[in-house]
């Protein structure tokens, strides 16, 4: 159909159907009757649809009538109420909260103790009390409680931990070869005061430690510093490693090898192949790891090997319990130097060493007669006979009692025979056999002959060395 020609009046053509209303004018079209009146066709093309309708010519469409505007709205009628509609209330006329009761105050003194209430709540119980004694005092009993309840308890881990781990691995794996009993407190100590210079910095290697021993009748005492003390205790080691045919870990001459620990440490102070630095602490923890090693792999034969430290000579199993009792002591040095706690071996281990002391004692005792130091025996009797003794009690951790012979370290000593009793703590009377406490200052409980009593405690210092 060519543009401007009529459409050509034929029932056959297709009518396209006029669009739908929507939804919501299905309901606006219908009637009081509820007939449906469809919507306008848009644009006015075309009218309602007849049954005979025809299509018409296209012709110009007309132009649209304006839109009159909307009639203003009426104002409700009297029949219908009308909502109601709350002004704001203005902030100054609004209703402000007054502070808690005293019986809201009151309930809240258990949580304040507990730390358990807001900041408001905080703030309103602190301003209560110190207007209310009876809350306050309450307040008082109720903070006193909750620290019972909190202990203060240290940061440090428990010495055991590291015992109870690896007694926890070995029960469920045995190792192959275990460590001797009688090396397990070097092993023990030698770590803790491992993990004790974990941490340590520059400031720390250098911070100044004195180095505390007896010396016949007095007191004497060395200056150095945290590396001085690492040093020290490798230089001592190194005897254990000599005898088991171990290398040292700083070469000496011939002459000062075959010194004691005080000429081996003065030696390896001099060298410089170690300076006292931190440097010192990677060669001293290899050597003890080889030292627990060695003698692991050695089997039983190995304990009864002698030790020489220059003057007197120690079995291996001996010579073991003491570096284990120095490392103890000089990692006690070291901690006191850097005002940082250090607690006491396990009971066991207290035990053997002070064991180690009490053994030594008779010998001890005899070098310093023979020195004229002590008192001389009064009755010297054969080898292995009974003679008088001395009963030595040590309370607490690692106790026990021990009988010292008096007269001669050959004398059986006998229960029979006891002339004096001594009762000392354990760590007191370690620390007497260190060097850190004088005969005079061990507090002990003291019964019997006084000269015996005195001659025991001034022996039991002198084990005490550089």
């Amino acid at each position: 159909m060519e543009q401007g020609e009529p459409a050509p009046d034929d029932e056959s053509t297709p009518r396209i159907p006029s669009p739908r209303a929507a939804g919501d004018d299905l309901t606006a079209g219908r009637g009081n009757s509820g007939t449906f009146v469809p919507a306008p066709r848009e644009g006015n093309r075309f009218g309602p649809p007849g049954p005979d309708r025809r299509a018409e010519p296209a012709t110009e469409p007309d132009p649209e009538p304006e839109t009159p505007p909307p009639p203003d709205p009426e104002p409700p009628s009297s029949s219908e109420p009308e909502a109601s509609v709350p002004e704001p209330v203005p902030p100054e006329t609004a209703p402000v909260a007054g502070p808690p009761s005293h019986t809201v105050l009151k309930s809240l003194l258990g949580a304040w103790a507990l730390a358990a209430c807001s900041t408001e709540e905080t703030d309103a119980v602190e301003a209560h009390l110190t207007e209310c004694a009876p809350c306050a005092d309450e307040a008082l009993r109720l903070r006193d409680a909750v620290g019972l309840l909190h202990t203060e308890r240290s940061l440090d881990l428990d010495p055991m931990l590291r015992a109870r781990v690896l007694e926890n691995c070995l029960g469920r794996r045995p190792a192959r070869i275990p460590v001797p009993a009688w090396a397990a407190p070097y092993d023990a100590e030698a770590a803790r005061l491992d993990a004790l210079l974990n941490d340590f910095g520059d400031a720390e290697w250098h911070a100044p430690v004195r180095l505390k021993w007896f010396e016949e009748e007095r007191r004497a005492s060395r200056r150095t510093t945290v590396a001085g003390v690492i040093g020290h205790l490798m230089a001592v080691d190194a005897l254990v490693a000599t005898a088991l045919g171990l290398d040292e870990p700083v070469p000496l001459d011939p002459e000062e090898a075959a010194g004691g620990p005080t000429t081996r440490t003065e030696a390896l102070w001099r060298a410089g192949r170690f300076p006292l630095t931190r440097t010192v602490r990677e060669p001293w923890r290899e050597q003890s790891h080889t030292l627990i090693r060695t003698v692991s792999f050695a089997g039983r034969g190995v304990s009864e090997l002698a030790v020489s430290y220059g003057e007197f000579a120690l079995s291996l199993q001996d010579a073991m319990l003491d570096r284990a009792f120095e490392c103890w002591i000089h990692a006690g040095d070291i901690a006191e130097a850097v005002d940082y706690p250090y607690d006491p071996p396990s009971g066991a281990h207290l035990h053997r060493m002070i064991d180690l002391a009490a053994r030594i004692l008779p010998a001890a005792l005899a070098g310093r007669r023979r020195a004229g130091l002590a008192s001389p025996p009064r009755g010297l009797v054969t080898a292995g006979s009974p003679g008088r003794s001395l009963r030595l009690e040590i309370e607490g951790v690692g106790g026990g009692d021990w009988l010292i012979a008096l007269d001669s370290p050959a004398a059986l000593p006998s229960p029979d025979h006891e002339v004096a009793h001594v009762a000392l703590d354990g760590v007191e009377f370690c620390k007497l056999a260190a060097g850190h406490v004088s005969p005079q200052e061990a507090a002990a409980g003291q019964l019997g002959d006084r000269e015996a009593i005195s001659d025991v405690l001034f022996a039991a210092a002198s084990l005490s060395r550089l």
